[in-house]
């Protein structure tokens, strides 16, 4: 294994092993630190999943070091902490005290934060963010449920977040190539910097960064900063991708779970309904006064044809999330409506349901969860950053698990033009 990876989320560590498998990198996901047992000899990258991006700080940094520890008995060379790349946290973390700790880890004293991908519309110029070119702090990320992104400048996010003072490589150095980003890096070393944003607005500037940064023992970032790691640790552009641009999927009816509030979500939940897919809406005040309970939905799913794939969703705009919150608690409406779609799940999984589409990270963790998967196959790309898997281990299922600010206004539809029947025996 040359590369051990920490995502602070479901849907983002699926976004980074898409990315490295695709970029040739054979990779292998679990979800939690991976069972001693689990056969990872066969992998040149491995990518656990954490669900640590919103919890204590304190917590989150001891999940990482758990996961940090399992890849170096594994044989990790490298690290990488992965994030969303709307750089999802708060003034209290995660970002910055998992940095720090993995940093201690590695026993290195530089590192980058990069969480750009220009291919979904995040790109970083002196050092702010920016979404689709709208600044993070006027985009729908001002008003996320957790983490409300309010500043676009990520030197000064990410300084709140540690003790260790934080630089930046700016676009006139990363536009120069690898040579110039690594005399920028030792640049701002000698100024005491301990971690840089780095700027980048192609695909060209992140494989510039990956050539670059390969042999930092530590990397944080979005998936994006990924895409030139693996050639560069090969040394050449020889190996060609493994990701599959079909996946084998096993006989069974199809659903879609979608717990995030995102404008993406929110619009690909209008464009399935529009196209005629049967649609229930869960309504966080009905389930917290116990009038809405999983066998209701379940109920309503049994009474639909099984010749399209259901929906089941709470995606609601900004002003009707923030009176829920107001009405039931900021953490409490999002973790009944995840243990509901968790129980969902698990019913449907007993039911014959076996392709399921996910939206949102903190939902796909409570399902993935709920359902006792550890270790996913990757397959092929729906959309940017978002893949069909399978489950290695346990129940066989084919599943999609989109963080919910990705994915085009058809991605509910197009996802299972990638699937196929599994070979008959």
């Amino acid at each position: 294994m040359r590369l051990g990876c920490i995502a602070d989320d479901l849907t983002g560590a699926t976004d980074l092993a898409l990315m490295l498998s695709r970029e040739g990198m054979r990779t292998v996901q679990t979800v939690g630190v991976p069972d001693p047992d689990l056969d990872l000899s066969s992998a040149e990258a491995v990518v656990v999943a954490l669900k640590s991006r919103t919890i204590p700080a304190k917590d989150a940094i001891e999940q990482s070091l758990d996961a940090a520890r399992a890849l170096q008995r594994a044989g990790a060379a490298n690290f990488f902490f992965k994030y969303c790349s709307t750089f999802d946290s708060t003034d209290a973390g995660n970002i910055g005290p998992v940095a720090e700790a993995l940093l201690s880890f590695t026993r290195s004293d530089f590192t980058i934060a990069c969480p750009a991908f220009p291919a979904n519309g995040r790109t970083v110029y002196q050092g702010h963010l920016f979404v689709n070119g709208v600044p993070l702090h006027e985009s729908s990320m001002k008003d996320h449920p957790l983490t409300p992104m309010r500043d676009s400048n990520l030197v000064r996010v990410l300084q709140r977040q540690t003790a260790l003072s934080v630089g930046l490589v700016s676009f006139e150095d990363v536009e120069g190539g690898p040579n110039d980003i690594r005399r920028a890096f030792d640049r701002e070393k000698a100024s005491g910097h301990r971690i840089v944003i780095v700027d980048a607005l192609t695909d060209r500037h992140l494989r510039s960064i990956g050539a670059a940064a390969a042999e930092l023992p530590l990397i944080t970032g979005g998936s994006g900063v990924a895409m030139g790691l693996p050639e560069a640790y090969r040394g050449d552009a020889t190996a060609s991708s493994s990701a599959a641009s079909h996946i084998e999927a096993p006989e069974g009816r199809a659903a879609i779970l979608a717990g995030s509030c995102s404008s993406a979500t929110r619009r690909q939940v209008e464009v399935a309904i529009r196209n005629g897919v049967p649609a229930f809406r869960i309504d966080p005040i009905a389930l917290a006064s116990g009038a809405l309970a999983a066998q209701d939905v379940l109920d309503w799913i049994a009474a639909q044809g099984s010749d399209k794939p259901v929906l089941v969703y709470s995606s609601a705009a900004p002003d009707e999330v923030q009176d829920i919150q107001n009405r039931l608690g900021r953490m409490n409406a999002g973790e009944q409506i995840e243990r509901l779609v968790a129980e969902i799940a698990r019913a449907l999984s007993q039911r014959g349901f076996t392709r399921l589409i996910v939206a949102g990270g903190e939902t796909s963790g409570a399902v993935v969860g709920a359902l006792g998967i550890n270790a996913l196959a990757i397959g092929p790309e729906i959309d940017p950053g978002v893949p069909w898997t399978r489950t290695l281990t346990g129940t066989d299922l084919a599943l999609a698990l989109k963080s919910g600010n990705f994915g085009a206004p058809d991605f509910f539809l197009k996802a299972w033009d990638l699937l196929r029947p599994s070979r008959q025996e």
